[in-house]
């Protein structure tokens, strides 16, 4: 038990380079994990798109509801609005990309613990594989939104999985894993627009890009050290036995922290019943709203308001806007994703309330243009990733902190229907929105 306790502690304190170098083991894989995951999730909608205006070049009707929203093209010819406004909010092509996910997130977490780690991880690299393989090879529009949804389905069971699965290591790899996510949104759009820009077609670049599932297959089974309470290709529901759970808190809190938790008293054994699992959900609302709120308020801003702030004097125009806008805000949540190791912020609420804030000065800037710069939508945008990131690393890193030994694992997993189900809410509330501001 000691030496598994000095292998997941802090760096510093261990004593052999073996176990060093298994702790940073643990810790890039779950770094790779993070941006494999979300990889096809971020590269699909402007993938699809590309593919989509092939395939929708003589039916304009089909073009103007399905590919504009993915990649802001700027122009009003459609309406005589005083913005510059799509004829369809962005909103349409997120709820398409957010709602296989959020299905998943919510069901899934009731009876995912029957199915073993290492068939989830294979089931993840089968659906972002096919993603990428149904959108390079389409024929038809609806193989390219099938492709979307394949990459959501995938990218959800993956975000649920691997945050179950962090309870197993040390909780330090909560940080690779957050910043391994914020970095898929950078690395993703950055990779496909650099491989379509040197003249590859969007159908030779996505092939390219099934190195990414291959990647997660590598960085699961290669690279990350298990312990052997893991259950990778078993079922074990009755693995919660009193030395298991010792042993878990072991895992997670380290030497110093396991003097504190001596006198808890002993986790009941056995799988959780689905009353516990309602208990806990309960019990979780006060991480999940603040989650919640805080990606309503995000996704808002980035769905219903920022192809609205438009700048016509700007030397940028309005499509190169709207990507900086984006880019920026992939940029902040890498940032915040990647800070848990410098600093961890336990009043959740507080970035709540400065996101809404933040939504609430821009819906003002948008009704009544009295933002002076692109450059300050630009300062604004990058402080909105970096508390949307902040705030998801933040939730899931107390969340395994002060939730019991036995009810974490499907904790972890439960909890992360709060971004998606603010990001679904806020795709709803954009329609409205956008509708009206065009239609002044």
């Amino acid at each position: 038990m000691e030496q598994t306790a000095s292998v997941n502690a802090d760096p510093a304190q261990r004593p052999d380079s073996a176990a060093r170098c298994t702790w940073w083991r643990n810790w890039v894989a779950f770094w790779l994990l993070g941006l494999c995951n979300n990889f096809a999730y971020v590269v699909m909608l402007s993938a699809a798109h590309d593919i989509l205006k092939k395939q929708e070049s003589g039916n304009a009707t089909a073009s103007s509801s399905v590919t504009l929203p993915v990649d802001f093209q700027g122009g009003n010819s459609s309406n005589s609005s005083r913005y510059d406004c799509n004829p369809v909010s962005t909103a349409a092509v997120l709820l398409a990309d957010i709602l296989p996910t959020l299905v998943i997130k919510l069901f899934a977490p009731f009876v995912i613990h029957k199915l073993p780690y290492g068939f989830r991880v294979l089931f993840c690299v089968f659906m972002a594989a096919t993603s990428f393989l149904l959108v390079s090879f389409s024929s038809a529009v609806w193989m390219s939104i099938l492709g979307v949804i394949f990459a959501s389905f995938g990218a959800g069971l993956g975000e649920l999985s691997f945050l179950s699965l962090s309870v197993f290591f040390s909780r330090d790899v909560l940080g690779g894993w957050g910043s391994g996510t914020g970095g898929a949104g950078v690395a993703g759009a950055l990779l496909y627009s650099g491989l379509t820009q040197t003249g590859l077609s969007p159908q030779v670049t996505l092939l390219i890009m099934l190195v990414v599932p291959l990647g997660m297959l590598i960085s699961y089974f290669f690279l990350l050290v298990p312990p052997p309470s893991l259950p990778q290709w078993t079922n074990r529901e009755t693995q919660y036995v009193a030395v298991g759970s010792e042993e878990r808190r072991r895992l997670m809190d380290g030497p110093e922290e396991d003097e504190q938790d001596k006198s808890r008293p002993e986790d009941t054994t056995g799988p959780l019943t689905f009353t516990e699992r309602l208990h806990i959900i309960k019990g979780l609302l006060r991480f999940v709203f603040p989650l919640g709120l805080v990606y309503f308020a995000e996704y808002f801003i980035n769905q219903g308001l920022m192809e609205l702030l438009y700048f016509p004097n700007f030397f940028l125009s309005h499509a190169e806007q709207y990507r900086w806008y984006q880019t920026l805000y992939q940029v902040g949540v890498f940032v915040s994703r990647s800070s848990l190791c410098c600093v961890k912020i336990r009043k959740l609420w507080t970035l709540s309330l400065l996101q809404v804030a933040n939504a609430v000065l821009l819906l003002f800037a948008v009704r009544y243009l009295f933002l002076p710069s692109a450059w300050l939508v630009f300062v604004i945008i990058l402080y909105e990733g970096l508390l949307g990131g902040a705030a998801y690393v933040n939730t899931f890193y107390f969340i395994s902190k002060e939730t019991e030994d036995r009810q974490r694992e499907f904790a972890m997993a439960a909890a992360s229907v709060g971004d998606s189900l603010g990001i679904a809410l806020a795709g709803l509330a954009a329609f409205p929105v956008h509708r009206y501001f065009c239609s002044l």
